[in-house]
């Protein structure tokens, strides 16, 4: 039995070799980053949260000058923050320690803590983007038809069953289910988070069901063709991959974390709002671990997010990892079977061999 050229009605919109999306992965992803992975028969995503319009601008200009295939780009929905003076001092108690180890001045309150998410949608719906994608809430049915008569396919992250018919019911073209495994920030938006820890293989097929025509993108846990044959079994029309990517030669995250996942096993990551305010799931280290110990202290997000940026920058340049937020994915003990320090496109071809393997074992059986 033959694999056919397009798996899904999603892969053969956007003509994708094999049904995988690159997963955004704010602060994680560049415009090389993603046009290497356009390139490369996947669907490439720029996570854009922390740019403001003009960067926005810049970078998909940047993209479209290295590409000519379709590629999104992923915002956090949120809404402006104003924190109160004793918050932002409370989080600095805590932050100022781990700033001073790093040689860092006493920290202090910020004019914005995140760009203003109104004007970077704004400039998204003038760029016209082939995919825009959104987490951290659901945009108005308003809002998603501009994005659709600007040309742009609309997808939306759910957690749970509930959020995936809001994204239905605001008009999205297709749904992300974020399964509990997981890396990065936590999409939860209705309900708590700790109910919303769905795993991915008991997520995508009850969103199938309930979400009828509108396709399911299966994350969370998907590191190898494995992985994207079992999504697309349990109804999912593309895998979205994105800690399998981390380790790529082009991926623009420093190495110290790189070195990391490459140590990382099983059971070394976990879900914290420690460093940015917001839960997500990352390996532990010292920086969780520290900032986690004082929990009346963190900031919501994005304060907290901000006012420990300066610091992970800092020991990203200086290699040194206890002090990152190492996002990853419950599967970062697989990316050890590859070669370290494959490309973006070597990743690519052995997903594609792994998956055509799997889809045939699946076949004969």
């Amino acid at each position: 039995m033959s694999t056919p050229r397009y798996p899904s009605a999603l892969a053969e919109r956007f003509d994708l070799r094999l049904p995988v999306v690159q997963a955004p992965m704010a602060g994680a992803s560049n415009p090389a980053f993603v046009a290497a992975a356009c390139n490369a028969g996947a669907l490439g995503s720029l996570g854009a949260s922390g740019m403001s319009p003009d960067k926005l601008a810049a970078a998909v200009a940047e993209i479209r000058a290295a590409t000519s295939r379709p590629f999104a780009v992923n915002l956090f929905v949120l809404q402006p923050a104003s924190p109160d003076e004793a918050t932002v001092r409370r989080a600095l108690e805590a932050i100022d320690p781990l700033r001073a180890e790093l040689g860092l001045p006493p920290g202090h309150a910020l004019d914005r803590y995140a760009p203003d998410f109104r004007a970077q949608l704004e400039a998204l719906i003038e760029l016209r983007v082939p995919v825009a994608s959104f987490t951290f809430d659901v945009l108005s049915a308003a809002d998603v038809a501009r994005l659709k008569a600007a040309g742009s396919y609309v997808i939306g992250t759910a957690t749970h069953v509930a959020e995936g018919v809001a994204w239905r019911d605001a008009g999205a073209d297709a749904v992300s289910a974020q399964g509990g495994e997981a890396g990065g920030h936590r999409g939860t938006f209705i309900g708590a988070f700790e109910d919303a820890l769905v795993g991915t293989m008991a997520l995508v097929p009850q969103l199938v069901d309930a979400l009828g025509d509108v396709p399911v993108l299966a994350a969370g846990g998907i590191m190898d063709g494995r992985g994207i044959e079992a999504a697309l079994t349990l109804g999912a029309q593309a895998a979205q991959i994105g800690t399998a990517f981390l380790t790529c030669a082009e991926c623009p995250i420093p190495q110290a974390w790189k070195a990391r996942l490459l140590e990382s096993e099983d059971t070394s990551s976990t879900v914290t709002r420690a460093i940015s305010g917001r839960h997500a799931r990352g390996i532990r280290n010292g920086l969780m671990t520290r900032l986690g110990a004082a929990a009346e202290r963190i900031a919501p997000y994005p304060v907290q997010n901000a006012l420990t940026q300066e610091l992970r920058q800092t020991a990203g340049r200086a290699g040194q990892s206890d002090y990152l937020s190492l996002w990853s994915g419950q599967g970062a003990a697989l990316a050890r079977r590859r070669r370290a320090g494959l490309t973006v496109g070597e990743l690519v071809d052995a997903l594609e061999a792994e998956w055509l393997a799997a889809s045939r074992r699946h076949s004969v059986g």
